[in-house]
């Protein structure tokens, strides 16, 4: 098996459907990444992971790096035989998260120094510093590093900020390069930012494929523009960037964004809403969100969703989940996220049968009709 493979197997408008060859396994597009921000999906085995069909697990280079460290991690043996997960992993750069840490944090063009929300200890994160944490982690999907401005700045900053990110790319590269027996058995993904004016990310589209990366992702999206916003911006960003390479829509999100987003040629997504939501006992369904909480599912005996196969739903009434929700019960949020998790892989797979067979309009039009209608849920 190559290092890094993408072929795609059919197409319906924008749509793709295809897949990923990577050393560790396939991953089958478009594809949905539960996070595990800690080495961990919360309140799940891992073994539970991949039985909702997840072919790819994201991890967070910034919690890693301050706890337990990418280096304890290396020593390990690595972040796949660390957490028990032995299919592809794709670890982000930091910089978000960095990023998002306005007091604690200076960002210069050699990279961010910032202090650990952890202990207040310093710490300098660099690209080049970036990638050799994500190699000490053994990762499969590598992310270069970059910044990630709010979309609300005006035009000149965004432009300057995404200008540094086109540099920070380019000293990705090369350190990912120098990484050795890593580099030659893992992809790097660069990031393209731009905010929501067309012509930057075009500027940035093109900045990164003269450098040239496996991958490509849409950064600097889903920071609160609105669904509008964001449908408007990747109407023309997809298309930027090279149609024979992945594209991976960072931080996304609600079940009705990633119909969408794969509507305009998305191929890959990541989000904690499934994980979170189901913790805090909201369930994703085919017919929409259901607040668990709600004194009306105390007595319904009926599944989550009767269209789901998941074991929850299988197995469990909504009366029980409501209970165990009510009662802060942990059982709760490991069912709520089981079934949450597994929803959004069966959503994944509905879109690529749909693809496949020719008919992913009319897959949208009835997803839309049944998620989107009024619920008193």
């Amino acid at each position: 098996m190559t290092r890094f493979s993408f072929k795609i197997d059919a197409t319906d408008g924008k749509a793709r459907t295809g897949s990923i060859q990577m050393l560790r396994g396939e991953i089958r597009t478009p594809a949905f990444m539960p996070v595990g921000t800690a080495a961990s999906v919360k309140a799940m085995k891992p073994e539970d992971v991949r039985r909702t069909g997840a072919d790819i697990i994201l991890g967070n280079t910034y919690h890693l790096m301050l706890r337990p460290t990418a280096e304890r991690v290396a020593r390990l043996g690595g972040l796949h035989k660390f957490m028990n997960w032995q299919r592809p992993i794709l670890t982000d750069s930091g910089g978000y998260q960095v990023m998002s840490l306005s007091d604690l944090r200076k960002i210069t063009e050699e990279g961010v120094s910032f202090r650990s929300h952890l202990d207040g200890s310093k710490h300098m994160l660099t690209p080049e510093r970036s990638m050799e944490i994500q190699r000490l982690l053994g990762s499969d999907i590598v992310m270069a590093f970059d910044e990630c401005p709010r979309a609300d700045q005006p035009r000149d900053v965004i432009a300057r900020s995404m200008e540094m990110s086109m540099r920070w790319a380019k000293r990705s590269r090369d350190g990912f390069d120098s990484g050795g027996d890593h580099a030659a058995r893992s992809a790097l993904f660069g990031i393209q930012q731009g905010a929501l004016d067309e012509g930057l990310r075009r500027h940035s589209a093109e900045a990164l494929t003269e450098i040239g990366f496996d991958g490509y992702a849409i950064g600097g999206l889903a920071v609160g523009e609105g669904q509008d916003a964001m449908f408007a911006t990747l109407d023309f960003a997809p298309g930027q960037l090279p149609a024979n390479r992945p594209r991976y829509l960072m931080g996304v999100g609600k079940p009705d964004d990633l119909v969408g987003a794969v509507e305009r040629g998305v191929d890959m997504f990541d989000c904690v809403l499934p994980t979170r939501s189901g913790r805090n006992g909201q369930a994703f369904t085919w017919n929409g969100p259901l607040n668990m909480r709600n004194a009306r599912y105390a007595e319904d005996t009926g599944p989550l969703d009767e269209r789901c196969s998941c074991p929850t739903c299988a197995t469990y009434s909504r009366a029980y989940l409501h209970h165990l929700i009510k009662s802060g019960e942990i059982l709760g949020a490991m069912l709520m996220t089981e079934h949450n998790l597994s929803f959004y892989q069966q959503l994944m797979q509905g879109m690529r049968d749909a693809i496949g067979q020719g008919r992913f309009a009319a897959f949208a039009a009835d997803f839309r009709r049944d998620y989107l209608r009024p619920s008193s849920s």
